[in-house]
């Protein structure tokens, strides 16, 4: 284990730390989406060896309402709640997910964690310690939830009321990419929060809410099988993880 990594579980044990994986079955873009090979394995797969790499989750379910995402959940050693029909459709959101599966560990175990880590699988491409130094961003700022954020640095247009207008820079006095203002991405990828946001608020987000950011490059969120082999180029190419990693 890494230095930082014994630093940051020494700094995070006493909290209790519930990593939350939604998986539907019923992806419509692309079939089985879920459990489709990425760089040799499931997708799930990927943010599932994820979190449970990461010291200071406490434990790892998958919210699923498929048997095939479930058995390979199981199989990569995640828990697993089923997630009922009623929210599991194209229109359920994803913090009915989180609120299920909180309410039935609630219920069943009398478990209550202190932090929810909530990962989306569609958007696998995370660094070794993301995850772990997000929790610990919210934790050092004090936070109620916290949001993973790429780095946007593009010239930005709009069309109000038809007329093509720059939105986050002058035109008519055109800076350098690096002078633009600083603006910031959701990727999607890691969201941290206390339970009781969820709960009051129905969102993810709630309270004070900081920031973690992420490589630009962690921004790609599969939709599509370009998506697909974007992600997997990105793996392979810019940060050399084979299938044997």
């Amino acid at each position: 284990m890494h230095e930082n990594s014994i630093a940051l579980n020494r700094k995070t044990l006493f909290h209790e730390t519930l990593a939350i994986i939604p998986a539907r079955g019923g992806s419509k873009g692309i079939p089985r989406k879920n459990v489709r090979a990425l760089n040799g394995k499931p997708l799930v797969a990927h943010t599932i060896e994820q979190a449970l790499a990461t010291p200071a989750i406490s434990r790892v379910v998958v919210s699923t309402d498929d048997a095939e995402i479930g058995a390979v959940a199981q199989q990569y050693g995640a828990e697993v709640v089923w997630r009922p029909a009623e929210i599991s459709g194209d229109t359920a959101s994803s913090e009915s997910a989180l609120l299920h599966v909180l309410d039935h560990l609630a219920q069943t175990e009398g478990y209550e964690p202190e932090l929810v880590v909530f990962l989306q699988c569609t958007s696998p491409l995370r660094r070794e310690n993301d995850i772990g130094q997000a929790v610990q961003r919210l934790l050092e700022e004090q936070a109620d939830s916290l949001l993973s954020l790429t780095r946007f640095a593009h010239f930005l247009w709009h069309v109000p009321a038809g007329r093509l207008t720059s939105l986050n820079f002058d035109h008519t006095h055109r800076p350098r990419s690096q002078e633009l203002a600083p603006l910031y991405m959701e990727n999607g990828s890691i969201y941290v929060l206390k339970p009781w946001v969820l709960h009051q608020f129905g969102n993810r987000l709630g309270g004070k809410i900081a920031y973690y950011e992420m490589d630009p490059l962690s921004a790609v969120d599969i939709d599509t099988l370009a998506d697909f082999a974007l992600c997997e180029a990105i793996m392979v190419s810019a940060w050399g993880i084979t299938d044997n990693d």
